[in-house]
């Protein structure tokens, strides 16, 4: 029997995802673990394997085109199954959802009434989203059917004019769109008649708005808004999925998160001098970064208590040092995680921190990897940057900004020297974590920084 395929629910509290790319087509044999698609989330591409075997026949969302969570993408079939079974799997789940049909009782008009009824609108009149399994509009194998349910963001006239059913309503009255696409438009103001739909059914999909967009100048801004300047090369680029999700997760950190900074400079010579003896002969090479996620976990080893979220309920203390490590990406910035870290070793560090790094630029991330933490490293001294204050990654309580290490003039026992300094500034939660206990654990990691030998071994 065939078996519908839904959206996955990849990212925790999304509404919506994307097929980025198909991996299957029409008439492939799957089989179960086989993926079957990349599914597109704020911050991620992950891969979505199939959970049963089958043969695919029918894909109901097209790539680049965006769904709601749990709604239908695929159709796989058994041997010997046509495209009349993938319309009777997508129609039986709208009968399943739809209200039950009244009884002859209850159907009935009084005889008072019975004058006065109205022909039954036809289903597309229903509120938007509404089941509606009496519409079927299935296509050619490949192509979006609506057999299974009205789609929300249908737009229809009237049902019923003076008393009469209108005439059946002109196809360019329905505007199909991506919930996305819905999004993007009216916040922009967009009229999405305007628009040419190459998705399933003529649907309006998030690559036909950013075409629109390119060819079209800017949209004026909102009247409540002042104007933006732009000179004449100006160019409007439509936000990702991944920078709105960067803008809503540090605005809601900056704004619902009460954050004060504590700084220390730290002397890495020693360190330099044996990252430089240990790379001579590692068959992994060891980065600055690697000795301060390793220092960081020893840190909290010696301060534990600092290794803690705060929660409404109470203070959620950490078994385990689990830290998420900034990585640039093209799209923006992604933390994935390295867990344990206060049980591995340097080198294990350094494997694991290249893979993920690699696998976030390619955005080739599993979700497990992108979720949980309890702390941050965000290290821009590859760039250059002296010092800099980092945002903290809610509902993390801390967040630590690493500098670059530069050689400059010291005093040590009353004359002066020349060392290697690196600056590094840890922002707190203060719901959390008090100033002491900030200062405490990060005199700890200076000095485990200062002494790397110690810290490794």
């Amino acid at each position: 029997m065939a078996s519908v395929v839904r959206m996955p629910s990849v990212l925790a509290g999304a509404s919506e995802a994307a097929i980025a790319n198909w991996l299957v087509a029409p008439g492939d044999e799957v089989a179960v673990g086989q993926p079957l698609a990349e599914i597109e989330t704020e911050k991620a591409l992950v891969e979505y394997a199939a959970e049963e075997a089958g043969i695919v026949g029918r894909l109901v969302l097209a790539a680049g085109d965006t769904g709601e969570i749990g709604d239908p993408i695929a159709v796989l079939v058994n041997a010997g199954e046509t495209d009349a079974d993938v319309d009777a799997a997508l129609g039986s789940e709208a009968s399943a959802t739809a209200p039950a049909a009244p009884t002859p009782a209850e159907s009935a008009p009084a005889p008072a009434q019975a004058a006065q009824a109205t022909p039954t609108p036809v289903a597309t009149s229903a509120t938007f989203g509404t089941p509606a399994a009496s519409v079927t509009a299935a296509g050619p194998p490949g192509t979006w059917s609506m057999a299974h349910r009205l789609p929300k963001n249908v737009v229809d006239g009237p049902s019923t004019t003076n008393g009469h059913q209108p005439p059946a309503p002109d196809s360019r009255s329905r505007i199909f769109a991506s919930p996305l696409v819905r999004k993007i438009a009216g916040e922009r103001g967009i009229d999405l008649a305007a628009i040419a739909g190459t998705g399933p059914n003529g649907r309006i999909v998030r690559r036909d708005l950013e075409q629109f967009l390119a060819a079209e100048p800017a949209q004026p801004p909102q009247p409540e808004r002042p104007p933006l300047p732009q000179a004449s090369g100006d160019k409007l680029v439509p936000h990702t999925p991944m920078r709105r999700a960067i803008a809503r997760r540090l605005t809601e950190s900056k704004t619902t998160t009460p954050h004060f900074y504590v700084s220390t400079e730290c002397v890495v010579d020693e360190l330099l001098e044996l990252r430089s003896r240990i790379n001579e002969s590692a068959p992994v090479k060891i980065s600055v970064n690697d000795f301060v996620i390793m220092a960081v976990a020893a840190a909290f080893r010696d301060v534990p208590e600092a290794n803690v979220t705060w929660t409404d309920e109470g203070l959620l203390e950490h078994g385990s040092v689990d830290i998420s490590i900034a990585v640039a990406t093209e799209g923006g910035l992604v933390t994935p995680v390295l867990r344990g870290v206060d049980g591995k070793r340097l080198s294990d560090i350094a494997r694991e921190s290249q893979d993920l790094a690699q696998r976030a630029r390619d955005r080739r991330l599993r979700q497990d990897e992108l979720e949980g933490g309890t702390f941050s490293v965000s290290n821009l001294g590859m760039y250059g940057t002296l010092e800099f204050s980092a945002i903290i990654n809610p509902p993390q309580s801390g967040i630590l900004a690493v500098g670059a290490a530069k050689q400059q003039p010291v005093v040590a026992d009353g004359a002066v020297t020349v060392a290697t300094i690196m600056r590094c500034t840890l922002s707190v939660d203060h719901r959390a974590i008090d100033g002491a206990l900030a200062a405490r654990w990060l005199a700890a990691f200076t000095t485990r920084v200062e002494h790397p030998l110690g810290t490794i071994a």
